[in-house]
């Protein structure tokens, strides 16, 4: 018997540094009620949804940073997604700024189910950017200024009828955190991203954005068997040009859903998350095919080999 989860990926238009929280999550609820309408299972929102991506100016004063970190969920501010997501008995994911009770800054994301309980939570790992200001810029990219490296690892959760995980943004870009959840048995990775199309560093890479979006998210559905959902936040946000391009992606690493807008917009798929089970029983049968001791004793006997700087 074929195991369909519904799934709507909610892209999210600008979120500028003057729009409260309550309006984005009007914004949200509106999204919720589109993919409950259309029989969605459960709904997914970008990366540090609530707020416009704040990394990106530099700021001293804690007290101004905090502003856009949340100290619990749901707040006040978040309550009513919450509620009109039991109300409609969706579940959903969504990333946020965690600040802890012990004072810690997480990039953070969790999954909550249809009947609104809290059941997964994951805290970024690979933090992008530059921990000092750096004025020759147009914008910053502080990431490793204001977060934490996250310290839960990436986690698989029973959740929507099969077993689901998450990563952040930069997390997408790296084959390690596929395979974590991959060798968990993952069948469906939610993924939110803030990405700029400009990147300063490297502004010949410009011009594929997107097409290294579609690249890392289709390699790692395909490299470890599983559904892939990457919902982007886009459009022009404070004067930082966005790339949208929210994908559903299959286990066979074809995309079967996108965005068309920089703005709100729903993408919705039926995902069979028994469409997994010939992939990790064949092609990516980690337990038959895959050597990690072969790796283990190349780099013992040889070292990590890097260029040369020359």
């Amino acid at each position: 018997m074929s195991r369909i989860v519904t799934v709507g990926a909610a892209q999210m238009g600008a979120i500028q540094r003057a729009d409260s929280r309550a309006a984005v999550v009007k914004r949200m609820i509106e999204l919720m009620r589109q993919a409950a309408a259309h029989g969605c299972d459960v709904v997914v929102y970008p990366e540090l949804t609530l707020t416009t991506f704040f990394p990106r100016w530099f700021m001293e004063n804690q007290d101004e940073i905090d502003t856009f970190f949340e100290r619990e969920m749901p707040s006040n501010e978040t309550a009513p997604l919450f509620n009109e997501a039991a109300r409609l008995g969706i579940g959903f994911s969504f990333g946020y700024a965690e600040l802890t009770p012990e004072g810690r800054h997480f990039n953070t994301s969790l999954i909550v189910d249809k009947t609104g309980r809290q059941v997964g939570k994951y805290r970024k790992i690979h933090l992008p950017g530059h921990r000092e200001p750096e004025p020759w810029r147009a914008f910053q990219h502080l990431e490793k200024r204001y977060f934490e490296v996250g310290d839960l690892s990436w986690g698989v959760w029973n959740a929507f009828g099969g077993l689901a995980g998450m990563m952040i943004c930069n997390d997408r870009r790296w084959p390690e955190s596929y395979r974590v959840m991959g060798l968990q048995g993952v069948e469906m990775i939610f993924v939110g991203y803030n990405t700029p199309r400009h990147n300063p560093p490297a502004p010949d890479h410009d011009r594929l954005s997107e097409f290294h979006n579609q690249l890392v998210l289709q390699a790692g559905a395909y490299q470890n068997g599983t559904w892939v959902v990457g919902v982007g936040k886009c459009g022009v946000e404070e004067g930082c040009e966005m790339i949208g391009a929210t994908s559903i992606v299959a286990p066979t690493g074809e995309i079967i859903g996108q965005s068309l807008t920089q703005e709100d917009e729903l993408v919705i798929a039926r995902c069979d998350l028994d469409l997994t089970k010939s992939y990790k029983a064949t092609t990516f049968n980690f337990d038959l095919h895959r050597e990690p001791d072969q790796y283990r004793r190349i780099v013992e006997q040889k070292g990590v080999i890097r260029p040369s700087a020359d």
